[in-house]
């Protein structure tokens, strides 16, 4: 057995590469990747879970001390294998002829997911659009960041996305949203009545902040109607659009048949013209 460990390999520079030098590169490799993954979740859950930093803060610092723990373990590793500053310029040197063919987009994914990390535009937990996709942001690794839309799919998109395109962050900088609700009535309706019918709808509504309180906009008159706008902010369902309006929806129909206040009925006007020529 102490032979077969002894063997030979290859000699880098000065260095004879031997069986157990080879194993213990492995070992340290990965003892890294097991050490890197259990300190970024200590640090996330429960080092920094006892704070008031956000869930998105504790995961970015705990994912940039897990690739510095990795990328300490990688460096020891190299030491049996007598991989010194010279052998990694040159190394360097090729992965850099690498990138020409092929690498880049791996590389430019994972500097943005760094730059992600660092800079947080986005976070986990945040509810973003991206370009048609809506969804909320639950991890961000090294290459790619997962979105779950509200239909339950997960999407993998390519972190250099978020650095290049334009994102929508429902989330950022505060765990609120307004949304827009257009209403139309019937046109001889008196706004005052209608403000207040629809003012009146979104306090009936749990997930509708009192602060900032909701308004109502008269937009303009329409061909139908009148168009008004209920504004409203929500922290509970910024996430869902669409049970948010949905749920204000029926409120606000409720509302109008309370006050007496007639949504608008299209009517369709026909003439005929008589083209037969009259006797004469």
């Amino acid at each position: 057995m102490g032979n077969f460990l002894s063997t030979r390999l290859f000699r880098v520079g000065e260095t004879q590469v031997t069986v157990s030098s080879v194993l213990i590169s492995l070992a340290i490799l990965a003892a890294s990747l097991l050490l890197s993954r259990l300190a970024r979740n200590f640090i996330a859950d429960r080092l920094l879970g006892r704070t008031r930093l956000a869930v998105g803060t504790r995961y970015a610092i705990g994912r940039v001390i897990g690739y510095l723990i990795l990328f300490l373990g990688i460096l020891l590793a190299l030491q049996p294998l007598g991989v010194n500053a010279t052998t990694l310029a040159v190394f360097g040197g090729a992965l850099g002829i690498g990138l020409g063919f092929g690498l880049q987009d791996i590389v430019k994914n994972f500097v943005a997911g760094l730059v992600i990390l660092l800079e947080r535009p986005i976070q986990v937990g945040d509810s973003i659009e991206l370009g048609e996709v809506v969804g909320d942001v639950t991890e961000i690794r090294g290459r790619a960041t997962i979105l779950r839309t509200n239909d339950d799919i997960h999407l993998i998109v390519p972190n250099s996305k978020f650095i290049s395109d334009t994102i929508v962050n429902r989330s950022f900088g505060q765990r609120r949203v307004r949304y827009r609700v257009p209403v139309v009535v019937a046109s001889g309706s008196d706004p005052a009545r209608v403000e207040a019918a629809l003012l009146e709808a979104a306090r009936r509504s749990e997930n509708v902040l009192p602060e900032p309180p909701p308004k109502v906009w008269f937009r303009e008159f329409g061909e139908t109607g009148l168009k008004f706008d209920l504004l409203c902010w929500t922290s509970r369902l910024l996430h869902n659009a669409g049970a948010f309006r949905s749920e204000l929806n029926h409120l606000v129909y409720e509302a109008l048949g309370a006050h007496g206040i007639a949504l608008p009925s299209p009517q369709l006007e026909v003439r005929v013209r008589d083209t037969v020529a009259p006797p004469r």
